[in-house]
């Protein structure tokens, strides 16, 4: 943590009553929403840049994300005076294309998804020599996210369970491990969305076809594989994941605008929404719950709306 001292915020740990009430539980909102560039996704891209030699970064950085951690990478990068390009999917929001743009980065939108911005950044990588900052399968990268845990304890050490979503794994991976070194009766639990849910799957026993779709409106956790470095450590660390709805997402990201006053964007909102929804017995407890972004795209929020109403009147009826 002292290397990133200064560089990142220390996000705060925040208690809502009416969340309290209606979990039965003590839950503290971790808002990373309120980080540098508005998701976690700093803390790992700046511990990696950080870490690198003059020679690494000679030929500048690259890096392919749907939107979080280009822009974390774009600033870490623009700190140390490095050129950086990052390969985001053509549906990214405009938000977060325009926010990497601010920071300095280039960048290049292709393809659907993440993986397959990926593909096109590693092209580039082999032809021109850059050092690629992948957005989580890199052990410096899961480091920095880890930190997210060690704040969390530093904050409160009574905290009984952890909720944090999952896309490539390398904010849960890195929680896992750095809680579980400081207190390991914490229990960590993963939360993906249903139409992306490949690391699920996995973590279950459950057989998936390798071509299948992912869609949802968390962009931020739209990942088709579990990463290679990050899938050991969650099946180790990790205590159980659940999944959620674009319904449960939408409702859980309206709960945050109309009670919390934050907007939060739909990854940052899974976690919550496995809270809200009960995925987990968490009655009693003291519950820690990462909102991990709020790089929201405006344009997004009635459908938002429109997805929370449909869920909306069961979950307060039932």
């Amino acid at each position: 943590m002292e290397k990133l001292k200064g560089k990142v915020h220390q996000t705060p740990l925040k208690q809502s009553t009416t969340l309290n009430y209606l979990t039965n539980a003590d839950v503290y909102l971790k808002l990373e929403n309120l980080q540098k560039t508005g998701s976690f996704k700093l803390r790992g891209a700046m511990n990696k840049i950080l870490t690198l030699s003059d020679q690494e970064v000679k030929n500048g950085i690259l890096a392919a994300s749907a939107g979080n951690h280009a822009q974390g990478v774009a600033l870490a990068a623009s700190l140390r005076g490095i050129k950086s390009k990052i390969y985001m999917p053509r549906h990214t929001p405009f938000s977060k294309a325009s926010a990497t743009k601010g920071y300095g980065a280039e960048i290049v939108l292709t393809g659907e998804t993440y993986n397959e911005s990926y593909q096109k950044a590693v092209e580039e990588m082999n032809m021109k020599g850059s050092t690629f900052v992948h957005a989580f399968d890199d052990e410096m990268v899961i480091a920095g996210q880890g930190t997210v845990g060690l704040e969390m304890l530093q904050q409160n050490d009574q905290l009984d369970v952890v909720f944090a979503p999952i896309g490539g794994g390398g904010l849960i991976s890195g929680v896992a491990l750095a809680l579980k070194a400081v207190k390991p009766s914490i229990k960590v639990i993963g939360v993906q969305a249903v139409g992306a849910s490949a690391t699920y799957q996995r973590f279950t026993g459950q057989k998936r076809m390798v071509s299948h779709a992912v869609h949802t409106i968390a962009d931020g956790i739209l990942v088709k594989e579990p990463g290679i470095l990050t899938y050991p450590i969650i099946e180790k660390y990790v205590d159980g994941i659940v999944t959620v709805t674009d319904e449960e997402i939408a409702h859980a990201i309206m709960f945050m605008l109309v009670r919390e006053k934050m907007l939060v964007e739909g990854a940052g909102a899974a976690a919550l929404a496995a809270i809200l929804y009960k995925k987990v017995q968490v009655d009693g407890k003291k519950v820690g719950c990462i909102i991990s972004g709020g790089n929201v795209d405006p344009v997004k929020i009635p459908t938002y709306k429109e997805l929370s109403n449909r869920t909306m009147r069961l979950y307060y009826t039932g």
